[in-house]
């Protein structure tokens, strides 16, 4: 893997690292929701996971780490950005509680 993509790598680790911290104490999407910079701070990682896993990461890397669904994580980036009918509070949930974490793990693998 080439070193700029294990830079764009360890980016998206990092912004993927806080959403986990801003939502260590959250147990439900109510927690989540009742701290509006919280909510803020995780949907703008959540952007900049996106826009570097479509901008910044070379189709090489995509290819070569296949169990991660790049074009969903940039459609995420999409529905926020452009506030497609709002965007549901309860999808950013699900992606923080349920997704983050293995994605995470797999991130890792490919890290020095």
């Amino acid at each position: 893997m080439e070193a700029k993509d294990r830079q764009v790598l360890e980016k998206i680790n990092r912004h993927i690292s806080a959403v986990l911290d801003y939502c260590r104490d959250c147990t439900s999407l109510e927690d989540f929701e009742s701290n509006s910079m919280r909510v803020e701070a995780c949907v703008f990682n959540l952007m900049q996971i996106g826009e570097l896993a479509k901008t910044a990461l070379s189709d090489e890397a995509k290819a070569s780490i296949g169990t991660i669904p790049w074009k969903q994580l940039y459609g995420m980036r999409n529905r926020i950005v452009h506030g497609y009918s709002g965007v549901d509070m309860s999808i950013v949930w699900d992606t923080i509680s349920d997704d983050l974490e293995p994605f995470k793990a797999e991130i890792e693998k490919y890290l020095p």
